[in-house]
């Protein structure tokens, strides 16, 4: 495993999801009792969970290939490989972008990896990846081993 990255929901949605259930229970718990209260911040919190943990993607670089999520190219087809800082990132994301590419786009991450492929039958002209550490996740793409 030459690179690989969890992109997962940060901390302060987290905060904000619990902040969200206690709102919940304060607000039924005073009209309809403790009870409806707790069933309610609990339900609202257990939702927040399952929708924050089916969010996260990994993205991970092998010798053989790219993998983001179930998305996989082998990295013979990989061809220039760019680390993009947060506004380079807003542009090629939004009035740049190409409605062919391949787009893993979190909005709580902003910098990507831009990946232009290199393969005539394949009509996606690249992939952008969001990511944490662009450099690292491009470098381990420039890597050997393709």
């Amino acid at each position: 495993m030459l690179f690989r990255e969890r992109l997962t929901v940060p901390v302060a949605w987290w905060v904000l999801a619990a902040l969200f259930a206690v709102s919940m229970l304060a607000a039924i718990g005073f009209y309809l009792g403790p009870a409806w209260g707790i069933g309610v911040a609990v339900v609202s919190m257990g939702a927040a969970a399952l929708i924050f943990t089916t969010m996260g993607v990994v993205v991970s670089v092998d010798d053989t290939e790219l993998r983001i999520g179930r998305a996989v190219i082998e990295r013979s087809y990989v061809g220039t490989v760019t680390a993009l800082d947060a506004a380079a990132t807003d542009r090629r994301g939004g009035v740049e972008a190409d409605a062919r590419a391949h787009l893993v786009l979190k909005p709580y991450i902003r910098t990507a990896v831009e990946v232009v492929l290199d393969d005539p039958d394949d009509p996606v002209p690249y992939w952008l990846v969001s990511s944490r550490r662009p450099a690292r996740l491009a470098a381990a793409l420039a890597g050997t081993g393709r």
